[in-house]
C-alpha cells in the first residue's frame, strides 16, 4: 500500500475515515473508529489546512474538501442530527473484500468490534438533534449492524443495543420534521461540489431533465409495443425479472458482458481487473446495488458488484415490488453503471492517477454522475442495441435519478413530506412499495446523493459539448474521457481543468 506523510490530507482524511478506508483503500484505518463526538469533530476542524499544493487543480480539491467538511460538520453540524455518519463509523463491511489476507482483515474487525462501545458512547453524546424521521429511516441500517456481531464481545453487543435504542427513542420523540432548509441544502452541495448552486435554477433543470428523458422513454417503449400506453408497457417489463434466487448469477452474466463490450469499445483508458458478484451486506440496506472497488491504495484485487435481494420474511408481493428494480429491461443498465464502463472502470483509472489528493479525495457527484453520465453513453454507443428493452431501462432509470433530485429538493425545503416523495417516485419512475419507500428515505438520509446522480450527470455532458467545440476535429470520446479520469474524481466545479489540460 502507497503511503503519505502529508499532513494537510491527513487530517481531511481524520475527519473521513470510513469513506477513506473504503474508496481510496487509506488501510492505515483498519481497526479505527472516527471521533465523532462533538468535542473529537470540533479538534478536527482545527487541524484542517496546511501547505498549499503546487499544483493548482490538487489545491483547489484540497481545499473544497476542507471547506465540505467545515460546512458539513462546523455549520450544519450532521454529526448531531444525522445517526447515517455513525453508521459508517461502525460499519464492518469494509473487511469483507479481500485486500489483504484473512487473518489480518479479521484483526482489524476484531480491533474495530472492540472500539464500538466508545464510538457509540461519542455518538450518543452527539446524536441530540435527530429529527423523527431520519432516525426512523436510518434504523433498518443500524439494527443491519447486528450481522457482525457473531464474533463481537459482549460490550459491542451492549453498545449496539444502546445505539438502536437511542435511534428509536428518538424516531419516537424527536423533531417530526427532517427538512435541511433551503440554505443548508445549497450550503451542504455548494461546497462539496466548489461551485454555487441555485436551488430554483436546479429545480428548472430538473424539470427539463425529466421531460426529456420521459420523451426518450415513450419512445423506446413505443418500439416495443406502438399500441399500448406508457405505464401498461412499463408494468410489463418491469414484472419480468429473475428471481431472488437466480439474481447473483444473471447479474453475474450481465457484468460479463458490460466488461466484454466496454473493453472493445475503447471509450475508457482501463479495461483490466477482475470484478466478482455478490450481495449487498445488511448494514447498507439503502442501497440498491453497489460497487466496491479495488481502491488506489491497495494491492491489486477483485471488486465486488453487488445486489441487494429482497427481505426473505417480506411478503410475496413486497418481494416481487423489490426485484422489479432488477427486471431483464433495467439489469443491464445497472451493470453498466455499477461495473463499466460506470464504477469499476472509473476506480481502474483512479489506481492510476497521478497523486496523492486525487486519489484519496473523490466527489460523491462527479463518480455517481461518470457511472450515470455512463448509462446514456452506453445507449447512445450501441451496447446491447439488439435488445430494444435495453434503452428503456436506461431512461426509467434515469427518471429515477431525477425524481431524486426532485424529491430532495422537495424533502429538504419542507414542500414535500416523505409519503408524497413515495408517490412522485411511484408516479415518475414506476417503482412500487419498498423501492419507492427506499428511494424516499435515500434521499432524506443523504441529501448530497440526492444531487450528485443527475447533478454530476448534466455537468459532465455539459464538459463534453464544450470539449467537443473546442478541440474540434480532434475531440474523440476516448480523449475526453481519458482526461477526465486522468483528474481522478474531482468536484464539479473543477472540471473545466479538462479543457486546459486534455
Amino acid at each position: 500500500m502507497r503511503k503519505t506523510g502529508d499532513e494537510r490530507l491527513r487530517a481531511i482524511c481524520d475527519l473521513s475515515v470510513a469513506t477513506v478506508r473504503e474508496e481510496a483503500g487509506r488501510h492505515e484505518y483498519d481497526g479505527t473508529v472516527q471521533d465523532l463526538s462533538p468535542e473529537g469533530v470540533e479538534d478536527g476542524l482545527k487541524r484542517l489546512g496546511g501547505a498549499v499544493y503546487t499544483d493548482p487543480h490538487d489545491e483547489a480539491q484540497a481545499a473544497a474538501a476542507e471547506n465540505a467538511l467545515c460546512v458539513t460538520f462546523g455549520e450544519l453540524a450532521q454529526h448531531r442530527a444525522n445517526p447515517i455518519w455513525h453508521i459508517k463509523n461502525l460499519d464492518l463491511a469494509c473487511y469483507d473484500r479481500a485486500y489483504a489476507p484473512e487473518e489480518e482483515r479479521r484483526e482489524a474487525r476484531l480491533t474495530h468490534l472492540a472500539a464500538w462501545p466508545d464510538a457509540v458512547d461519542a455518538a450518543l453524546r452527539a446524536l441530540d438533534r435527530v429529527p423523527a424521521p431520519i432516525a426512523a429511516a436510518t434504523l433498518p441500517a443500524a439494527r443491519g449492524l447486528a450481522h457482525y456481531l457473531h464474533e463481537a464481545p459482549d460490550a459491542a453487543r451492549k453498545a449496539h443495543a444502546r445505539f438502536v435504542a437511542h435511534l428509536e427513542g428518538a424516531a419516537e420523540h424527536g423533531d417530526p420534521s427532517a427538512a435541511l432548509g433551503g440554505t443548508a441544502l445549497t450550503r451542504m452541495i455548494s461546497s462539496a461540489e466548489a461551485c454555487e448552486i441555485d436551488l430554483d435554477d436546479l429545480a428548472s433543470q430538473a424539470e427539463a431533465e425529466r421531460a426529456r428523458v420521459r420523451a426518450l422513454l415513450r419512445d423506446a417503449c413505443h418500439r416495443i409495443d406502438p399500441h399500448a400506453p406508457l405505464p401498461e408497457t412499463m408494468r410489463h417489463l418491469l414484472s419480468d425479472h429473475p428471481p431472488a434466487s437466480a439474481l447473483v448469477d444473471e447479474a453475474r452474466a450481465v457484468t460479463e458482458e458490460a466488461v466484454a463490450w466496454t473493453s472493445a469499445s475503447g471509450l475508457v483508458p482501463y479495461t483490466d481487473g477482475e470484478c466478482l458478484v455478490g450481495e449487498v451486506p445488511p448494514s447498507q440496506p439503502w442501497e440498491v446495488a453497489t460497487m466496491t472497488s479495488a481502491a488506489p491504495y491497495e494491492p491489486d484485487g477483485p471488486s465486488w458488484f453487488r445486489v441487494n435481494l429482497p427481505a426473505p420474511d417480506a411478503p410475496e408481493g413486497e418481494q416481487d415490488a423489490w426485484l422489479s428494480i432488477f427486471s431483464y429491461t433495467t439489469l443491464p443498465n445497472i451493470a453498466v453503471h455499477e461495473v463499466a464502463p460506470g464504477h469499476f472502470s472509473h476506480a481502474r483509472a483512479l489506481r492510476h492517477a497521478s497523486t496523492d489528493v486525487r486519489r484519496t479525495l473523490h466527489s460523491q457527484a462527479f463518480t455517481e454522475g461518470w457511472a450515470h453520465y455512463c448509462e446514456e453513453l452506453a445507449v447512445e454507443e450501441g451496447f446491447r442495441d439488439h435488445d430494444a428493452r435495453h434503452a428503456v431501462g436506461a431512461y426509467r432509470d434515469a427518471l429515477w435519478r431525477v425524481t431524486r433530485l426532485a424529491t430532495t429538493i422537495g424533502l429538504h425545503t419542507g414542500t414535500m413530506t416523505v409519503a408524497e416523495a413515495e408517490h412522485r417516485f411511484t408516479e415518475d419512475a414506476f417503482l412500487d412499495g419498498p423501492a419507492a419507500r427506499t428511494a424516499a428515505h435515500r434521499t432524506l438520509i443523504d441529501p448530497v446523493s440526492g444531487y450528485c446522480y443527475t447533478g454530476g450527470k448534466l455537468a459532465i455532458r455539459q464538459l463534453r459539448d464544450q470539449a467537443e467545440h473546442r478541440w474540434g476535429a480532434a475531440f474523440t470520446l476516448r480523449r475526453f474521457h481519458t482526461a477526465l479520469l486522468a483528474l481522478g474524481a474531482p468536484p464539479l466545479g473543477l472540471l473545466p481543468t479538462v479543457l486546459d489540460r486534455g
